[in-house]
Protein backbone atom coordinates (compact mmCIF):
# COMPACT_ATOMS: atom_id res chain seq x y z
CA UNK A 1 0.00 0.00 0.00
CA UNK A 2 1.45 3.33 -1.06
CA UNK A 3 0.83 6.42 1.12
CA UNK A 4 0.88 9.77 -0.62
CA UNK A 5 2.97 12.35 1.22
CA UNK A 6 3.63 16.00 0.64
CA UNK A 7 6.52 18.09 1.83
CA UNK A 8 6.13 20.04 5.03
CA UNK A 9 5.64 23.80 4.85
CA UNK A 10 5.41 26.79 7.17
CA UNK A 11 1.76 27.23 6.18
CA UNK A 12 0.99 23.60 6.96
CA UNK A 13 2.53 24.15 10.37
CA UNK A 14 0.06 26.95 10.97
CA UNK A 15 2.02 30.11 10.13
CA UNK A 16 0.46 32.38 7.49
CA UNK A 17 3.14 34.72 6.13
CA UNK A 18 0.75 36.41 3.69
CA UNK A 19 -1.65 37.26 6.53
CA UNK A 20 1.26 38.74 8.45
CA UNK A 21 2.21 40.91 5.47
CA UNK A 22 -1.38 42.12 5.15
CA UNK A 23 -1.43 43.01 8.86
CA UNK A 24 1.69 45.15 8.35
CA UNK A 25 0.07 47.00 5.46
CA UNK A 26 -3.07 47.68 7.50
CA UNK A 27 -1.14 49.05 10.48
CA UNK A 28 1.15 51.41 8.54
CA UNK A 29 -1.30 54.33 8.54
CA UNK A 30 -1.67 54.17 12.30
CA UNK A 31 2.05 53.97 12.99
CA UNK A 32 2.59 57.00 10.74
CA UNK A 33 0.39 59.09 13.04
CA UNK A 34 2.88 58.63 15.90
CA UNK A 35 5.96 59.92 14.09
CA UNK A 36 8.20 62.52 15.68
CA UNK A 37 10.80 64.59 13.75
CA UNK A 38 13.60 62.44 15.19
CA UNK A 39 12.28 59.20 13.65
CA UNK A 40 14.04 58.01 10.48
CA UNK A 41 12.75 55.47 8.01
CA UNK A 42 9.41 53.75 7.99
CA UNK A 43 7.74 50.57 9.12
CA UNK A 44 9.24 47.35 7.79
CA UNK A 45 12.93 47.75 8.56
CA UNK A 46 14.86 45.46 10.84
CA UNK A 47 15.23 48.19 13.45
CA UNK A 48 13.50 51.45 14.33
CA UNK A 49 15.74 54.48 13.98
CA UNK A 50 15.69 57.56 16.23
CA UNK A 51 18.04 60.50 15.62
CA UNK A 52 20.00 60.79 18.89
CA UNK A 53 21.44 64.17 17.84
CA UNK A 54 18.22 65.54 19.27
CA UNK A 55 19.72 64.86 22.70
CA UNK A 56 22.51 67.40 22.13
CA UNK A 57 20.37 70.05 23.79
CA UNK A 58 20.80 68.16 27.08
CA UNK A 59 23.82 68.80 29.28
CA UNK A 60 23.81 65.29 30.72
CA UNK A 61 20.98 63.24 29.22
CA UNK A 62 19.83 60.13 31.05
CA UNK A 63 17.94 57.52 29.04
CA UNK A 64 15.03 55.92 30.89
CA UNK A 65 13.56 52.61 29.75
CA UNK A 66 10.63 50.42 30.76
CA UNK A 67 8.97 47.20 29.61
CA UNK A 68 5.49 45.96 30.45
CA UNK A 69 2.33 44.23 29.28
CA UNK A 70 -1.34 44.42 30.25
CA UNK A 71 -1.76 41.08 31.97
CA UNK A 72 -4.96 39.09 31.72
CA UNK A 73 -6.95 42.10 30.56
CA UNK A 74 -6.22 40.76 27.07
CA UNK A 75 -8.66 37.94 27.77
CA UNK A 76 -11.47 40.45 28.29
CA UNK A 77 -10.66 42.01 24.92
CA UNK A 78 -10.61 38.58 23.29
CA UNK A 79 -13.95 37.55 24.73
CA UNK A 80 -15.58 40.83 23.73
CA UNK A 81 -13.98 40.94 20.31
CA UNK A 82 -12.77 44.48 20.96
CA UNK A 83 -9.11 44.98 20.02
CA UNK A 84 -8.58 48.70 19.51
CA UNK A 85 -8.24 49.71 23.18
CA UNK A 86 -5.84 47.16 24.64
CA UNK A 87 -2.91 48.90 22.92
CA UNK A 88 -3.85 52.11 24.69
CA UNK A 89 -3.43 50.20 27.96
CA UNK A 90 -0.01 48.97 26.87
CA UNK A 91 1.31 52.47 26.20
CA UNK A 92 0.02 53.68 29.56
CA UNK A 93 1.74 50.86 31.44
CA UNK A 94 5.08 51.53 29.76
CA UNK A 95 5.25 55.28 29.30
CA UNK A 96 3.72 56.27 32.62
CA UNK A 97 6.51 54.30 34.30
CA UNK A 98 9.05 56.29 32.31
CA UNK A 99 7.58 59.70 33.10
CA UNK A 100 7.77 58.99 36.85
CA UNK A 101 11.45 59.96 36.92
CA UNK A 102 10.72 63.16 35.01
CA UNK A 103 11.68 61.72 31.63
CA UNK A 104 10.11 62.76 28.34
CA UNK A 105 8.78 59.73 26.43
CA UNK A 106 10.63 59.38 23.11
CA UNK A 107 9.77 56.13 21.38
CA UNK A 108 8.25 52.70 21.86
CA UNK A 109 8.29 49.26 20.28
CA UNK A 110 5.65 46.55 20.64
CA UNK A 111 5.41 42.77 20.57
CA UNK A 112 2.14 41.07 19.60
CA UNK A 113 1.93 37.30 19.94
CA UNK A 114 -1.06 35.52 18.41
CA UNK A 115 -2.23 31.97 17.84
CA UNK A 116 -3.31 32.89 14.32
CA UNK A 117 -2.80 36.12 12.44
CA UNK A 118 -6.09 37.84 11.71
CA UNK A 119 -4.81 40.94 9.85
CA UNK A 120 -7.67 43.24 10.81
CA UNK A 121 -7.42 42.18 14.44
CA UNK A 122 -3.67 42.81 14.61
CA UNK A 123 -4.15 46.16 12.89
CA UNK A 124 -6.78 47.11 15.47
CA UNK A 125 -4.37 46.31 18.29
CA UNK A 126 -1.68 48.46 16.66
CA UNK A 127 -4.23 51.23 16.11
CA UNK A 128 -4.75 51.32 19.88
CA UNK A 129 -1.01 51.37 20.51
CA UNK A 130 -0.56 54.21 18.01
CA UNK A 131 -3.36 56.25 19.53
CA UNK A 132 -1.82 55.70 22.95
CA UNK A 133 1.58 56.84 21.68
CA UNK A 134 0.02 60.07 20.44
CA UNK A 135 -1.49 60.65 23.89
CA UNK A 136 1.90 59.96 25.50
CA UNK A 137 3.83 62.13 23.03
CA UNK A 138 6.08 59.31 21.85
CA UNK A 139 6.74 57.62 18.51
CA UNK A 140 6.00 53.99 17.66
CA UNK A 141 9.19 53.06 15.80
CA UNK A 142 8.68 49.34 15.30
CA UNK A 143 7.50 46.05 16.64
CA UNK A 144 7.00 42.37 16.04
CA UNK A 145 3.97 40.22 15.35
CA UNK A 146 4.59 36.55 16.07
CA UNK A 147 2.29 33.67 15.18
CA UNK A 148 2.47 30.73 17.62
CA UNK A 149 0.15 27.96 16.40
CA UNK A 150 -0.03 25.03 18.77
CA UNK A 151 0.99 27.17 21.75
CA UNK A 152 -1.91 29.63 21.54
CA UNK A 153 -5.46 29.06 20.35
CA UNK A 154 -6.51 30.70 17.06
CA UNK A 155 -8.14 33.61 18.90
CA UNK A 156 -5.60 33.94 21.73
CA UNK A 157 -3.08 36.79 21.87
CA UNK A 158 -0.83 38.75 24.18
CA UNK A 159 0.87 42.13 23.94
CA UNK A 160 4.01 43.65 25.43
CA UNK A 161 6.02 46.76 24.82
CA UNK A 162 9.22 48.59 25.61
CA UNK A 163 9.78 52.32 25.73
CA UNK A 164 12.57 54.86 26.03
CA UNK A 165 12.58 58.40 27.41
CA UNK A 166 15.14 61.04 28.34
CA UNK A 167 15.63 63.34 31.32
CA UNK A 168 18.29 65.89 32.21
CA UNK A 169 20.46 64.58 35.04
CA UNK A 170 19.85 67.53 37.33
CA UNK A 171 16.09 67.31 36.74
CA UNK A 172 15.79 63.66 37.70
CA UNK A 173 12.84 63.18 40.06
CA UNK A 174 12.72 60.77 42.97
CA UNK A 175 13.28 60.08 46.65
CA UNK A 176 16.30 62.39 46.96
CA UNK A 177 14.10 65.43 46.40
CA UNK A 178 11.32 64.62 48.87
CA UNK A 179 11.20 66.62 52.12
CA UNK A 180 9.14 66.58 55.32
CA UNK A 181 5.92 68.54 54.85
CA UNK A 182 5.61 67.85 51.13
CA UNK A 183 2.07 67.28 49.90
CA UNK A 184 0.94 64.11 48.14
CA UNK A 185 -1.36 64.87 45.22
CA UNK A 186 -3.54 62.07 43.84
CA UNK A 187 -4.71 61.91 40.22
CA UNK A 188 -7.88 59.95 39.53
CA UNK A 189 -7.74 56.71 37.58
CA UNK A 190 -10.12 55.90 34.76
CA UNK A 191 -11.05 52.63 36.45
CA UNK A 192 -9.21 49.39 37.08
CA UNK A 193 -6.51 50.30 34.53
CA UNK A 194 -4.48 47.15 33.73
CA UNK A 195 -3.67 45.51 37.06
CA UNK A 196 -5.40 42.97 39.23
CA UNK A 197 -7.45 41.34 36.46
CA UNK A 198 -6.64 37.83 37.65
CA UNK A 199 -8.39 38.68 40.93
CA UNK A 200 -11.16 40.59 39.17
CA UNK A 201 -11.89 37.78 36.72
CA UNK A 202 -11.87 35.17 39.49
CA UNK A 203 -14.23 37.20 41.66
CA UNK A 204 -16.71 38.42 39.06
CA UNK A 205 -16.84 35.40 36.76
CA UNK A 206 -15.90 32.34 38.81
CA UNK A 207 -17.40 33.32 42.15
CA UNK A 208 -20.20 35.77 41.30
CA UNK A 209 -21.17 34.15 37.98
CA UNK A 210 -21.42 37.48 36.17
CA UNK A 211 -21.13 37.87 32.39
CA UNK A 212 -19.46 40.48 30.22
CA UNK A 213 -22.72 41.48 28.53
CA UNK A 214 -24.51 41.91 31.86
CA UNK A 215 -25.69 45.47 32.50
CA UNK A 216 -24.61 46.59 35.97
CA UNK A 217 -26.73 49.44 37.28
CA UNK A 218 -24.12 50.89 39.62
CA UNK A 219 -21.63 51.01 36.75
CA UNK A 220 -24.11 52.50 34.30
CA UNK A 221 -22.99 50.13 31.55
CA UNK A 222 -22.19 46.50 30.89
CA UNK A 223 -19.53 44.74 32.90
CA UNK A 224 -17.46 44.19 29.78
CA UNK A 225 -17.48 47.88 28.90
CA UNK A 226 -16.29 48.72 32.41
CA UNK A 227 -13.53 46.13 32.41
CA UNK A 228 -12.23 47.30 29.02
CA UNK A 229 -12.13 50.99 30.01
CA UNK A 230 -8.67 52.10 28.77
CA UNK A 231 -5.95 52.96 31.25
CA UNK A 232 -5.48 56.71 31.59
CA UNK A 233 -2.21 57.96 30.14
CA UNK A 234 -0.68 60.64 32.37
CA UNK A 235 2.61 61.22 30.52
CA UNK A 236 1.87 64.61 28.96
CA UNK A 237 0.01 65.75 32.08
CA UNK A 238 3.00 64.94 34.28
CA UNK A 239 5.42 66.63 31.88
CA UNK A 240 3.25 69.75 31.81
CA UNK A 241 3.01 69.74 35.60
CA UNK A 242 6.79 69.48 35.95
CA UNK A 243 7.19 72.53 33.70
CA UNK A 244 4.59 74.51 35.65
CA UNK A 245 5.25 73.64 39.30
CA UNK A 246 8.03 72.23 41.43
CA UNK A 247 7.61 68.45 41.58
CA UNK A 248 9.76 66.21 43.75
CA UNK A 249 8.50 62.78 42.68
CA UNK A 250 5.80 60.84 40.88
CA UNK A 251 4.44 57.38 41.59
CA UNK A 252 2.58 55.31 39.00
CA UNK A 253 -0.03 53.25 40.84
CA UNK A 254 0.06 49.80 39.24
CA UNK A 255 0.52 46.26 40.57
CA UNK A 256 0.90 46.26 44.34
CA UNK A 257 -1.55 49.09 44.90
CA UNK A 258 -1.25 52.63 46.15
CA UNK A 259 0.80 52.27 49.32
CA UNK A 260 3.38 49.89 47.88
CA UNK A 261 3.99 51.97 44.76
CA UNK A 262 4.16 55.26 46.64
CA UNK A 263 6.65 53.72 49.07
CA UNK A 264 9.00 53.08 46.13
CA UNK A 265 9.77 56.80 45.87
CA UNK A 266 9.83 57.67 49.59
CA UNK A 267 13.28 57.91 51.27
CA UNK A 268 13.99 55.56 54.17
CA UNK A 269 13.70 58.22 56.88
CA UNK A 270 10.35 59.60 55.71
CA UNK A 271 6.75 58.36 55.61
CA UNK A 272 3.83 59.15 53.29
CA UNK A 273 0.46 59.23 55.04
CA UNK A 274 -2.46 59.10 52.58
CA UNK A 275 -5.96 59.85 53.86
CA UNK A 276 -8.65 57.62 52.34
CA UNK A 277 -11.35 60.15 53.26
CA UNK A 278 -10.13 62.51 50.53
CA UNK A 279 -11.75 60.47 47.76
CA UNK A 280 -14.37 57.88 46.91
CA UNK A 281 -13.21 54.88 44.85
CA UNK A 282 -15.28 54.17 41.74
CA UNK A 283 -18.17 51.71 41.83
CA UNK A 284 -16.16 48.94 40.18
CA UNK A 285 -13.88 48.64 43.21
CA UNK A 286 -16.86 48.24 45.53
CA UNK A 287 -18.33 45.69 43.14
CA UNK A 288 -15.18 43.55 43.21
CA UNK A 289 -14.91 43.81 46.98
CA UNK A 290 -18.50 42.81 47.68
CA UNK A 291 -18.80 40.13 44.98
CA UNK A 292 -15.76 38.29 46.26
CA UNK A 293 -15.93 39.28 49.89
CA UNK A 294 -12.42 40.60 49.37
CA UNK A 295 -10.95 42.25 52.45
CA UNK A 296 -10.09 45.93 52.10
CA UNK A 297 -6.35 45.43 52.54
CA UNK A 298 -6.36 42.76 49.83
CA UNK A 299 -8.16 45.12 47.46
CA UNK A 300 -5.74 47.92 48.25
CA UNK A 301 -2.64 45.87 47.59
CA UNK A 302 -4.04 44.62 44.28
CA UNK A 303 -6.07 47.46 42.74
CA UNK A 304 -5.45 51.20 42.33
CA UNK A 305 -8.66 52.09 44.24
CA UNK A 306 -9.31 55.10 42.02
CA UNK A 307 -5.84 56.67 41.97
CA UNK A 308 -3.64 56.14 38.93
CA UNK A 309 -0.76 58.54 39.54
CA UNK A 310 0.55 60.50 42.52
CA UNK A 311 2.79 63.54 42.68
CA UNK A 312 4.83 64.70 45.66
CA UNK A 313 5.22 68.48 45.68
CA UNK A 314 6.28 71.12 48.21
CA UNK A 315 3.40 72.82 50.01
CA UNK A 316 4.03 76.11 48.22
CA UNK A 317 3.44 74.40 44.87
CA UNK A 318 0.12 72.75 45.75
CA UNK A 319 -2.25 75.38 44.39
CA UNK A 320 -0.26 75.86 41.20
CA UNK A 321 -0.10 72.10 40.69
CA UNK A 322 -3.82 71.54 41.24
CA UNK A 323 -4.70 74.42 38.91
CA UNK A 324 -2.35 73.11 36.21
CA UNK A 325 -3.87 69.63 36.40
CA UNK A 326 -7.42 70.98 36.41
CA UNK A 327 -6.63 73.04 33.31
CA UNK A 328 -5.65 69.78 31.59
CA UNK A 329 -8.86 68.05 32.69
CA UNK A 330 -7.17 65.87 35.31
CA UNK A 331 -9.19 65.23 38.46
CA UNK A 332 -6.64 65.74 41.26
CA UNK A 333 -6.63 66.50 44.98
CA UNK A 334 -4.34 66.63 48.02
CA UNK A 335 -4.50 63.14 49.50
CA UNK A 336 -1.71 63.14 52.06
CA UNK A 337 1.53 64.48 53.44
CA UNK A 338 5.15 63.47 53.95
CA UNK A 339 6.21 63.14 57.60
CA UNK A 340 9.14 61.79 59.55
CA UNK A 341 9.03 58.02 59.78
CA UNK A 342 8.19 56.69 63.22
CA UNK A 343 9.69 53.58 64.73
CA UNK A 344 6.98 51.29 63.33
CA UNK A 345 5.95 53.31 60.27
CA UNK A 346 6.31 52.00 56.73
CA UNK A 347 7.26 53.97 53.64
CA UNK A 348 3.62 54.74 52.87
CA UNK A 349 0.30 53.89 54.45
CA UNK A 350 -3.40 54.64 54.03
CA UNK A 351 -5.32 56.10 56.96
CA UNK A 352 -9.01 56.70 57.72
CA UNK A 353 -12.05 55.46 55.80
CA UNK A 354 -12.99 56.19 52.19
CA UNK A 355 -15.43 59.01 51.62
CA UNK A 356 -18.93 57.78 50.90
Amino acid sequence: MTEKTTGASYAAAGVDIEAGDRAVELMKEWVKKTQRPEVLGGLGGFAGLFDASALKRYERPLLASATDGVGTKVDIARQMGVYDTIGHDLVAMVMDDIVVCGAEPLFMTDYICVGKVHPERVAAIVKGIAEGCVLAGCALVGGETAEHPGLLGPDDFDVAGAGTGVVEYDRLLGADRIRTGDAVIAMASSGLHSNGYSLVRHVLFDRAGMSLDQHVEELGRTLGEELLEPTKIYSLDCMALTRTAEVHAYSHITGGGLAANLARVIPDHLHAAVDRSTWTPGAVFDLVGKAGRVEQLELEKTLNMGVGMMAVVPQESVEVALTALADRGVDAWVAGEITERGEHAEGAALTGAYAS
